[in-house]
């Protein structure tokens, strides 16, 4: 079937008065206009980049897999992810740890050393998480998710301080010093979902900790550890004062939050997830846990948000959405830098948590489908990872501007518009349905003081029907499996490529403007290029 994926905007050169770096909105309701203006003389600092810190990806052993490591050196090759976290780097499918038949530790790392070098070659580190238990060195038979991670205590303290001295040490013998000493360690996963994914206390999770932190400083005191990685952004002033109190190194405190209202520990998606109407969602979270940490007794801590999302199920079509798109640029505009990286949970719907799944769009968290397909949030990603290093002065609070190189400009901007209806119904039904898009009308930029000459206009967009697969998929019927040549053709027509091009010419004491029409959570980024 033909994508309607294309989008004609009609782009205006107009003198006005130059009004700087400030956002209005036309008073007159029947016909909204949200003014956006822009002073090309006025910066207002170094871009942040928290969101391009650390991305997450389901568990070690499948970034074994050949896909899995195309779709990440492809994410990483337009989004520029620094770091990358994962589950089960120590479950049994890695092969790491077992004993002989006197009870003595055996390592293998080969497994480890396959990713981590794979990591490496395409510039990526890992963001190590330390977990889950291997059989032979746990306290109990309690796992999770399909592949089976076991979430109990180590039976033997000493042995699990053993097992992380050992594996560090090979890690810095393979990689370096220097190198290690960028990385981040981060002691097990939200250990306060007991017993789903911790079968003991939080203070046996702070033993746990307790013990990972020696070891690991005692190959190196310079390396990073942290934790708690709690869900629902907990124990952070815990972890802080257990800490404080028992003289235990950490160097950032990590915790996790989604923008669903209730629940946890859902993979299948049977409980039903409620998209929340709480405007700062998520950001709340993380602001709340910035100013934990700076009224704390240790106030310079990095924060990292190892796992964030819309959606806390890998069954939640929300996920697949168009709106997905202008949620995750809302959340990281709010956020600004009360973080140090926000990792969005995941790059890939390679993720079998609940086991393989069985059709193309199954509501996964990934920014692509398992058969690489990108969904709208891939583009948020892509284009923020498009903007300049220096930011520009700019009221808007729904937009980024910024210089570009050569003297050229980027605005990226949207509507973010929360169209769930609430708790009269789940997000497994509403985000299942096509939702077309309202207009919010009309959306005015005026860039002043750009030096004269030449330029190329690009602009890219994500909405309803514009660089938004799930859509197409719905209207198709919502095939359990694509052809070859559907799955290309789905690529092809949501490909990122710009919606328009137009060559411009600025004149002197010229203000540059643009006009165009915005519905609910679109996504423009306009990118103006000195030729």
């Amino acid at each position: 079937m033909k994508l309607n994926c294309s989008l004609l905007v009609a782009i205006t050169l107009l003198a006005t008065t130059s009004v700087f770096a400030q956002s209005r909105t036309d008073k007159n309701p029947e016909n909204p206009q949200r003014i956006i203006d822009v002073d090309y003389e006025v910066e207002n600092g170094t871009m942040n980049t928290l969101f391009k810190q650390c991305i997450g990806a389901g568990r070690a052993n499948e970034g074994l897999r050949a896909d899995w490591q195309q779709q990440l050196a492809f994410v990483k090759k337009t989004c520029d992810f620094k770091y990358i976290r994962m589950h089960g780097l120590l479950t049994d499918d890695m092969a790491v740890y077992t004993e002989d038949s006197k009870g003595i530790p055996q390592y293998n790392y080969m497994y480890i050393d396959v990713l981590f070098d794979f990591l490496q070659s395409i510039g990526i580190k890992p963001f190590v998480e330390l977990g889950f238990m291997p059989a032979a060195l746990a306290s109990g038979s309690q796992t999770i998710f399909w592949w089976r991670g076991n979430v109990t205590p180590p039976k033997d303290y000493d042995k699990w301080e053993g097992l992380i001295r050992n594996l560090v040490q090979h890690l810095t013998e393979r990689y370096g010093t220097g190198e290690l000493k960028t990385w981040y360690f981060e002691v097990w996963n939200e250990p306060n979902l007991s017993p789903g994914f911790w079968t003991g206390t939080q203070e046996e999770y702070f033993k746990l900790y307790k013990y990972t932190v020696k070891a690991i400083k005692s190959v190196n005191p310079e390396y990073k550890v942290g934790g708690p990685a709690t869900a629902g952004a907990a124990w952070l002033p815990e972890m802080i004062d257990f800490c404080t109190k028992n003289k235990v190194p950490i160097n950032f405190v990590s915790t996790h939050s989604y923008g669903v209202k209730q629940g946890f520990l859902d993979e299948f998606g049977n409980a039903g997830t409620v998209l929340s109407k709480d405007s700062m969602a998520v950001s709340g979270d993380i602001l709340n846990s910035r100013k934990e940490i700076s009224t704390s007794s240790m106030p310079n801590l990095e924060l990292h948000y190892t796992e964030w999302s819309s959606s806390y199920t890998p069954a939640d079509p929300i996920h697949d959405s168009y709106h997905e798109a202008a949620y995750i640029l809302e959340k990281i505009k709010q956020v600004g830098n009360a973080a140090n990286s926000m990792s969005y949970w995941t790059f890939t719907d390679i993720f079998e948590e609940a086991g393989p799944r069985f059709t193309p769009f199954h509501g996964g968290f990934g920014l692509l489908t398992i058969q690489g397909i990108c969904k709208s949030a891939f583009y948020a990603y892509k284009f923020m990872n498009k903007l300049g290093k220096t930011g520009l002065a700019n009221t808007d609070t729904r937009s980024w501007a910024c210089k570009g190189n050569n003297g050229g400009i980027q605005l990226l901007c949207w509507d973010f518009t929360n169209t769930h209806p609430g708790d009269s119904v789940n997000n497994q039904i509403y985000y299942a349905k096509d939702q077309p898009a309202r207009s919010k009308g009309k959306l005015k930029v005026n860039f002043t003081h750009v030096p004269t000459g030449k330029y190329t206009l690009e602009m890219f967009k994500v909405g309803y029907h514009v660089n938004d697969p799930y859509s197409v998929y719905l209207e198709m019927g919502k095939p359990k499996q694509l052809n070859k040549q559907q799955v290309e053709e789905l690529k092809k027509q949501n490909d990122g490529s710009p919606v328009s091009t137009e060559i411009i010419e600025v004149k002197p004491d010229e203000t540059f403007s643009k006009e165009l029409e915005i519905r609910e959570n679109d996504v423009f980024l306009l990118n103006l290029i000195r030729l």
